[in-house]
């Protein structure tokens, strides 16, 4: 009598031969990216906020490459630009678009420190509420802001409309604007609060600059955040605003709960 295996024994072996499917390989640009992110001049206590902020994927998302030309909005006082800088030096560009005053003063002074790293930055001035040119206008081919369009709606409607043009302006045509800012829930009365932002209020006001949005990811969002604390995203780390209050308590909920969006200019 012939030996037989029974079809599900035939499944399972066939199913065991298969190889695992193996993870995508990184693009150059990935690769380029997570050189920078992993450093050694970055310093310490910026890297144990990576967990954090994701700088790999969210770059990643935002179309980021060692030969393009990057705005990063006030970037003061410098955690991303000491990616950006050195992962754009041989390539591309980056250029830094800072408030006028310490903040510009003092991204200033980080760049002169180590021109190894900053030798070929930019810096320009970003003013809130006023028209300012962060880069020769169509040159850009991504703009970053990370957690600045509440600053912008805090100074009212018209300063931030009037940062989403600068922004449009110095793009060229097809160039990105990725946005990350602390998410405010839709339900919320008000469209910002404590720091918090709606998303549809970024996209409300990037698509009246012309914008077109371009999608989202969840790479920064947290669900232990519930968006509802004393005074605001400050109270979580790194600021702690509480000071010794409650920090275990806000210390196991990290970072706020984060909006990451993209959008194209036509």
């Amino acid at each position: 009598m012939r030996p037989f295996l029974s079809l599900a024994l035939i499944g399972s072996l066939s199913i065991a031969a298969l190889p695992a499917l193996a993870e995508p390989a990184p693009s150059e640009a990935q690769t380029a990216i997570r050189a920078a992110v992993a450093s050694p001049d970055r310093k310490p206590e910026d890297t144990a906020r990576d967990i954090y902020r994701h700088p790999v994927e969210t770059l990643t998302f935002f179309g980021v490459s060692p030969t393009k030309t990057v705005v990063e909005i006030w970037p003061a006082p410098g955690w991303y630009a000491e990616i950006l800088a050195p992962l754009l030096h041989d390539g591309g560009t980056y250029i830094a678009a800072e408030a006028p005053g310490k903040a510009h003063d003092a991204l200033a002074a980080l760049f002169a420190s180590d021109p190894k790293r900053f030798d070929k930055a930019v810096l320009t001035t970003l003013e809130k509420g006023k028209a300012s040119e962060i880069a020769p206008p169509g040159s850009a081919d991504i703009v970053l802001t990370f957690r600045n369009v509440h600053n912008f709606l805090m100074a009212g409607d018209a300063a931030a409309a009037q940062f989403f043009a600068d922004c449009y302006r110095a793009l060229k045509p097809g160039g990105v604007l990725g946005v990350v800012d602390h998410h405010l829930p839709e339900d919320a009365a008000q469209e910002f609060s404590g720091g918090y932002v709606k998303r549809s209020t970024i996209i409300r006001l990037a698509e009246a600059a012309g914008f077109k949005f371009d999608g989202e990811s969840e790479i920064n969002a947290n669900p232990k955040d519930n968006h509802n604390h004393p005074k605001g995203v400050w109270t979580l780390p790194p600021v702690y605003a509480l000071k010794d209050a409650d920090r275990a308590q806000y210390q196991a909920i990290g970072e706020s709960d984060r909006l990451t969006l993209r959008f194209v200019k036509p």
